[in-house]
């Protein structure tokens, strides 16, 4: 049955930024396929909450505080999920995020922090994730970029920069690790979450979003987890190197709050 290859029986994830957004709605969807998942972010009391749905779905959740911008942390992360669980079969590289900020006022640090939060977080949680995936059946790699990889906006150059680097080390690290392991991105579009929904209580912002979507609506986190799922599970058995445009069919920005360089 063609369904059965979307099922995760058996299959061990780690998804990181899990406590909300896109992170739980994907650590939820992985669950309900039939994995068991480790989730990671800063706030306890969000994993927990996560851990429960997880366990009303009949499946194990482990929660790991975890900072991802501190490399220690994520070694302790997988080896927490193999010492809980045995083996690791799926890694969802969520955590990530820059606000927008005008390039002139863009300091040294702050873009390298950007850069260090998505994308080399990204690297070594993976690094450390490959080899015992090795040891098994192989596995899949999902990580979260975003549609300003590929897109122009202003404010947004150490965003932009840092997902555009993450959606080609995505491309690079497919190839180093066909056939055994697959690696693939989700360009995510304008997305109903906590990063955004500050944004979206200021007068018609999200009207003027919409109206700028084909699709006339924003993003949900379910949205973006079933893309997820299709790209964690054996559905997705052909497709590695690649970068899927979840946006809402959205081909120009539809972020109307023009940001000015100088």
């Amino acid at each position: 049955m063609i369904l059965d290859r979307f099922r995760l029986t058996g299959c061990v994830a780690i998804v990181t930024g899990a406590g909300r957004g896109i992170g739980r709605a994907s650590a939820l969807a992985l669950a309900e396929a039939g994995a068991d998942v480790a989730v990671a972010a800063r706030r306890r009391e969000d994993l927990d909450a996560v851990v429960d749905a997880i366990g009303r779905l009949d499946r194990r959740g482990l929660a790991v505080p975890c900072d991802v911008t501190v490399g220690e942390q994520l070694d302790a992360l997988v080896a927490r999920t193999l010492e809980a669980f045995g083996r690791l079969d799926i890694v969802v590289n969520n955590a990530g995020g820059t606000p927008p900020t005008p390039m002139l006022q863009l300091s040294d640090e702050t873009f390298e922090a950007a850069f260090h939060f998505n994308v080399t977080s990204a690297l070594r949680l993976s690094r450390k994730a490959i080899p015992s995936m090795l040891e098994r059946d192989g596995g899949s790699i999902v990580n979260i970029s975003s549609a300003l990889a590929h897109r122009v906006e202003s404010g947004f150059v150490a965003y932009g920069t840092a997902k555009a680097a993450l959606s080609h080390m995505t491309r690079l690290m497919a190839a180093e690790f066909a056939p055994r392991i697959r690696v693939n991105a989700l360009a995510v579009g304008a997305t109903v979450t906590d990063a955004l929904s500050p944004f979206l209580t200021a007068g018609d912002l999200q009207q003027q979003m919409e109206a700028l979507t084909p699709m006339a609506r924003l993003g949900t986190p379910e949205d973006i987890a079933c893309a997820v799922l299709y790209l964690a599970s054996p559905a997705a058995s052909w497709v590695t190197g690649k970068v899927f445009e979840i946006d809402g069919g959205t081909v120009d920005s539809n972020w109307p709050i023009k940001i000015p360089g100088y």
